[in-house]
């Protein structure tokens, strides 16, 4: 039986709305044709009549001319016809391609959805909190650590400008005494010596005249 009638294998593959409209373009172009032709024909008998006076010979051509415009007119209604035709295939068409991008678009926006979903499912909130907690504390040891590294052990952390003042004054005082002080030594008789030296008048004395006398 299957080498009489043969398989639903052998069967041809239908068509696509690509070739159907190029079989619809063919169509039309093939009837285009026909029309310019009979144009032609209806040119040759308009020229014809217009040389002829009326009667069976003009009458003859005539007819021929009426069932060469009706053949036109057939014709361009199925150009009319297939022309709306394949209007409604390449819309169609053009329907199909933007379903199809549509949907490889929606396909897209779903595949990076699953993998932004699978990427976030891997972050744990609670373990950024805790890191960012982390940070905080290091960073504010590290403060304090810089702070006592920093701080003077000679100098109070806080000084009062008058105490500053009044203790220079006071240094200043001291120094103008010790110089007083240093001066009035000069003159003074050392321990060592009984009494005290005689001290010389710039005139002479009787005594000494004699003497050098």
């Amino acid at each position: 039986m299957n080498r009489i009638f043969g398989t639903s294998a052998s069967k041809k593959p239908k068509p696509s709305l690509q070739d159907a409209i190029a079989s619809t373009d063919a169509r039309i172009a093939s009837i285009e044709v026909k029309v310019k032709k009979l144009d032609g024909e209806l040119a040759r008998y308009k020229d014809q009549m217009s040389k002829l006076r009326n009667g069976p010979g003009k009458n003859a051509i005539q007819q021929r001319a009426l069932r060469t415009l009706k053949q036109k007119r057939m014709y361009e209604s199925q150009l009319a016809q297939l022309a709306q035709q394949t209007f409604n295939m390449e819309s169609a068409a053009l329907t199909t391609e933007n379903m199809r991008n549509t949907m490889a678009t929606v396909d897209a926006l779903q595949a990076s959805n699953r993998e932004i979903k699978k990427q976030y499912g891997k972050i744990d909130i609670d373990k950024i909190e805790d890191m960012h907690d982390e940070m905080e504390d290091m960073l504010e040891r590290a403060n304090e650590i810089q702070e006592s590294l920093g701080r003077s052990y000679a100098v109070p952390d806080e000084l009062d400008e008058d105490d500053l003042e009044a203790e220079l004054d006071a240094l200043q005082f001291e120094e103008e005494e010790e110089g007083t002080s240093y001066l009035a030594d000069i003159n003074k008789v050392p321990d060592f010596i009984d009494e005290p030296p005689v001290e010389l008048s710039e005139t002479p004395t009787h005594e000494a005249m004699k003497a050098t006398g």
